[in-house]
């Protein structure tokens, strides 16, 4: 990897200083100015300022939930059943991760709520917090503790050293991580250098029970989904029981640097910044590069002209894979729905764990790796081999499932198993009870009461 070509340099935004951070991010209008003689940013690169604040203007989401319901029974039990929307812009980070459902309210007194952990890639905040704090000083806070000293959406210093172009990775969970797969950070050329830095977030991980929560990417064995499973099923982790089936669940996030990492785009030394943040040029001529980090295909020209001869044909080899990706998507989510439902059958008629835990080891495997593929976004474009490999044997393993359960259900004389109706997202949040209207009402009153009166302003941008 450390072989790629590398892009001749250009000029890109250099971090701010800490002191000026929450001053320049509030400065909407990109005319902020430096109160202690510090370079201003938006004056200096006004370039990368202006398309860095574009990503306002990536504003539009997706219900995921009630595009697909199935995802609420697959992920019954967790926070993701409640709620969960494709992804927005950048600046739209800190209230996003403020807002959902997902991170709920403050907990009662004496009470443990969600781990600060889940500030760790909204914002540049967080970096600044793990130095003050230690990391599990910074992960045992709870996540609203925190919510009063998170002031920056994602910004310069998220990827490159104070005062300076270069690239740098300030999450410790990051730095360790491209140790273990053998790819230390400061030993990569630029290019990969440029991929890691997205990588940091844009990765699968999971919070360490043992060492207060910490952020942690689980790539001891490597940062395949063979390799992962592995790492988890030798320290028997589960981060929650599925209450329907009983089954130790595991779930993937967003595992694009993982997936990027085997492609043929990498191979070819095609990166992320390649792709999303390509090479611009302003009236003047010069080069810069752009910070919108958009879609690819608008930048045709600029990103992927140089292998691909004809857009039509590329956004329609897209399209196919996205359908075909899609489907196969499909097929695994009904087989784990009715692989869910049929464990549960076998529980209430008696079953045992010797009897069940080849089908239940099954319905994890099986969800883990269809989560890795579909919770990665764009897998059909950035991987669509492994995509189609991980969801191939998903579907496997979830047949395997229901062969083993079919069995079982057959010894315990079952004669009937109950699916319930999850044609709606309400259906399918009724049949796993939650009550999505009261989240809200709860929800609201806490935004209403903390974040709106004591939360900065970046915790209500796009609401």
């Amino acid at each position: 990897m450390d072989k790629l070509n590398v892009r001749p340099s250009m000029k890109i935004m250099s971090p701010l200083n800490l002191k000026l951070w929450l001053f320049i991010l509030l400065g909407a209008s990109g005319n902020a100015v430096a109160t202690d003689g510090t370079t201003d940013i938006a004056k200096s690169y006004p370039k990368q300022y202006k398309t860095w604040e574009a990503t306002q203007e990536q504003s539009e989401r997706e219900d995921v939930l009630a595009n697909n319901p199935r995802n609420v029974i697959l992920w019954a039990g967790s926070s993701y059943a409640k709620e969960y929307h494709t992804p927005r812009g950048h600046q739209f980070a800190v209230a996003d991760v403020s807002h959902t459902l997902r991170t709920g309210v403050a907990p009662k007194a004496g009470e443990k709520g969600l781990s600060a952990s889940c500030w760790t890639c909204k914002t540049p905040d967080a970096p600044r917090l793990i130095g003050e704090l230690g990391f599990e000083g910074y992960a045992a806070k709870n996540f609203t503790d925190l919510g009063s000293e998170i002031k920056n959406v994602v910004y310069c210093s998220d990827c490159h050293e104070s005062g300076s172009e270069k690239l740098t990775l300030p999450r410790p969970h990051a730095r360790d991580a491209m140790a273990k797969i053998h790819q230390p950070f400061e030993q990569q050329s630029a290019t990969v250098q440029g991929a890691q830095v997205c990588g940091q977030c844009h990765v699968t991980y999971y919070f360490r029970p043992e060492k207060s929560n910490v952020v942690n990417i689980p790539w001891i064995f490597g940062n395949s989904a063979d390799d992962i499973e592995k790492y988890y099923d030798t320290r028997r982790f589960y981060e929650w029981i599925h209450p329907i089936s009983k089954t130790p669940m595991l779930k993937a996030r967003h595992p694009e640097y993982e997936h990027w990492n085997r492609s043929k785009h990498a191979e070819l030394g095609v990166t992320c910044v390649t792709c999303h943040m390509p090479e611009a040029i302003d009236e003047n001529g010069k080069a810069f590069t752009n910070h919108k980090v958009d879609k690819a295909m608008p930048y045709f020209k600029s990103s992927c002209k140089g292998c691909h001869s004809s857009q039509e044909k590329m956004k329609q080899r897209l399209t196919n894979l996205k359908h075909e990706i899609n489907a196969k998507a499909k097929d695994v989510e009904e087989l784990l729905v009715k692989a869910h439902y049929e464990a549960k059958a076998a529980w209430v008629a008696g079953a045992n764990w010797e009897q069940m835990n080849d089908a239940i080891m099954d319905i994890r495997h099986s969800q883990w790796r269809w989560d890795f593929a579909m919770s990665s976004h764009g897998i059909y474009a950035h991987n669509p081999e492994e995509g189609r490999q991980l969801l191939n044997k998903a579907i496997e393993q979830a047949k395997s499932a229901r062969s083993s359960l079919s069995k079982i259900l057959k010894q315990l004389k079952v004669e009937h198993v109950y699916y319930p109706d999850i044609s709606s997202k309400a259906k399918a949040q009724q049949a796993v009870g939650i009550d999505e209207a009261e989240l809200v009402l709860e929800k609201k009153a806490f935004i209403e009461e903390e974040i709106n009166k004591h939360w900065d302003p970046v915790a209500q941008r796009g609401y």
